[in-house]
């Protein structure tokens, strides 16, 4: 049976990302970008949909015979380190996706502590998720012995101790002992080209050693603020999403990992959503990441360039707008949660919330000394003066809803945002436009939410006008300046978010038995709402109960520190796609909200 979510660590190149279980198998690697197809995906089904394990022989056992394992990541990155402990001896095996250059490589180094250790291996490759066994040929007189596997425009060369193939498998075992190194090296190339020459695993490992050594050393998080080395490593897994060529972050590296078990809220998230980036670029600025900031710029430039009214919610990693939405049948889902979809068709949806996620994430990059450029700021200009004439119009709102379209308030106050930031643009910045005009548009939508997004009995914001119930999104209107975080309105929301969406000490996003997102009820909580909580919290005086909140999420994280998309409290496991990019940039955001409350005591 497939591990639980928690159970896997991420291995990545800033091109693709492997998912490696605790019991030594890469469940999941899609290449040779991070929304390819899988060429390990017994994550979505079982061994037999492919994988890559590589543990003592003894932990194959029934029992165990004794054998566990403890993992961690050396230093900064993602190089995976998982020291097994076995009756025979201790061994180590080193996981990493060597970054740097182009190659795409899985290396996995075997190193003897103490004793003898019998490793085993199992190879299993399978193309197009799932659905193709390639043609398979050994080279056994190759140093060190090589199989090639070759399926249409993929191929893939593993060099490292001989296996024996048998069953659309290959299997073998070799031994280790105290200061002993094995190095085993999958590389994937395409098959029109040379077999690519082995790796120099040494220098490799090095080289990606100090790569992200290099990158983090630019983060300016104090070494004594709060939950250090939390903010450090949600840093990192932001940066290890990030496609090195393009720029684009993808929301997560799975696709189709349920956030209901056994339902079918399962969902692609290999794709980058302009909220996503509007979040990463605060938090970049926040952290000393300019650099960085700037080319999330431009990766929105090139993305949502064109016809205003063709701006969509999310784009693929090169900026790619088809995302068309399809369901596998070759891949069976986790543990039984069909269906395996990817894609994913709210790329097609109206959300009027977006353009306002577009001006904010530009409005922090001028703040953070980005210089504006006539295209860059012509843009704008084209994207309000088309937000000016449908921010009215209903939509989906923020959680994709595939219900009726709505009045959210969610969507209504990131539009006031949006010309609030254009209004700042001109006045703040001297950009060229129509702030007069702007400002009057921005205080009819203020006037509209005041008139028809607020229940009256309770003075709370609700989820869309007329609605009954209130939605975890209104925590990001003093996030956006919309309200101050003690604003009135603002503690009445929290009031009702926390009798109506918070359960087991987390949050849900909505009320799903009402019916609004048009699928059948029932969810987990979610746990960047969670921390949108928290920080609210810290913003309102509330500092025990945000550090408290933020303690309780990490209490979720996993033994490397990875964060999902959502949470099930019962079964006390973690759900939905992973690592969520949205998670760990609301962590980092709690955290800098908790920190300046510390500031201002």
């Amino acid at each position: 049976m497939t591990l639980a979510i928690e159970d896997y660590a991420l291995i990545g190149d800033c091109f693709s990302a492997a998912l490696v279980g605790r019991d030594g198998s890469v469940d999941w690697l899609c290449l040779p970008r991070f929304d390819s197809p899988s060429v390990f995906g017994a994550l979505l089904g079982d061994e037999e949909n492919g994988r890559w394990q590589l543990a003592p022989a003894e932990a194959s056992a029934s029992d165990g015979h004794g054998v566990t394992a403890e993992r961690r990541y050396d230093g900064a990155g993602f190089t995976l380190v998982t020291t097994w402990t076995t009756p025979s001896g201790v061994v180590e095996v080193t996981d990493v996706m060597p970054v740097g250059d182009r190659r795409v490589d899985v290396v996995r180094r075997v190193r003897g502590v103490t004793g003898t250790v019998e490793l085993e291996q199992e190879l299993r490759l399978r193309f197009d998720y799932g659905a193709t066994v390639p043609w398979v040929s050994q080279h056994r007189d190759a140093t060190p012995p090589e199989i090639v596997a070759i399926a249409g425009p993929n191929a893939a060369v593993l060099r490292g101790p001989a296996l024996r193939g048998s069953d659309h498998k290959h299997t073998g075992r070799f031994t280790v002992s105290a200061g002993e190194t094995v190095d085993v090296v999958l590389t994937w190339f395409p098959s029109h080209h040379e077999l690519p020459p082995p790796l120099d695993v040494e220098a490799a490992l090095d080289a990606t050693r100090r790569w992200w050594s290099g990158w983090l050393d630019g983060c300016t998080h104090p070494d004594d603020g709060p939950y250090h080395e939390a903010v450090l490593r949600s840093m990192l897994v932001l940066r290890v999403l990030t496609l090195e060529t393009t720029g684009g972050i993808v929301a997560a590296a799975t696709t189709s990992l349920p956030e209901a078990f056994g339902g079918e809220r399962n969902w692609d998230y290999r794709f980058v959503w302009l909220r996503d980036a509007s979040l990463a670029i605060d938090v970049l600025a926040r952290h000393g990441f300019e650099g960085e900031v700037a080319k999330w710029q431009q990766w929105m430039l090139r993305a949502i360039a064109g016809d205003p009214a063709d701006v969509q919610i999310m784009y693929g990693l090169g900026g790619e707008r088809d995302l068309p939405e399809r369901e596998l049948t070759s891949l069976p889902g986790y543990q039984g949660a069909s269906p395996v979809r990817i894609g994913n068709a709210a790329s097609e949806q109206f959300q009027a919330d977006v353009i306002g996620e577009v001006m904010l994430a530009f409005s922090t990059a001028r703040d953070a000394g980005v210089a504006e450029t006539p295209v860059s700021w012509g843009l704008q200009r084209a994207l309000l003066e088309h937000l000016e004439k449908v921010w009215r119009t209903p939509d989906q709102g923020i959680w994709e809803i595939r219900g009726e379209a709505r009045a959210f308030t969610h969507s209504r106050a990131m539009a006031w945002a949006a010309f609030d930031r254009g209004v700042e643009a001109v006045q703040k910045h001297g950009m060229r436009g129509p702030a007069q005009r702007w400002a009057q548009v921005r205080d009819d939508i203020r006037a509209d939410i005041d008139a028809h997004h607020v229940d009256a009995a309770t003075g709370a914001f609700v989820q869309f006008a007329g609605a009954a119930h209130v939605d975890a999104a209104l925590l990001q209107l003093p996030q956006v300046g919309f309200c101050a975080p003690d604003d009135p309105r603002m503690l009445a929301t929290v009031a009702r978010i926390e009798g109506e969406l918070v359960h087991h000490g987390l949050v849900d996003r909505y009320v799903t038995e009402t019916g609004v997102d048009g699928l059948p009820p029932g969810e987990n909580p979610f746990l960047a709402c969670s921390l949108w909580l928290a920080e609210q919290y810290a913003r309102s005086g509330r500092r025990d109960e945000a550090s408290a909140l933020i303690d309780r999420v990490l209490g979720i994280a996993n033994d490397v520190g990875l964060i999902s998309e959502e949470y099930d409290p019962v079964a006390r496991r973690q759900a939905g796609n992973t690592p969520q990019a949205l998670s760990h940039l609301a962590l980092v955001r709690a955290v800098d909200a908790l920190s300046d409350a510390e500031l201002t005591r």
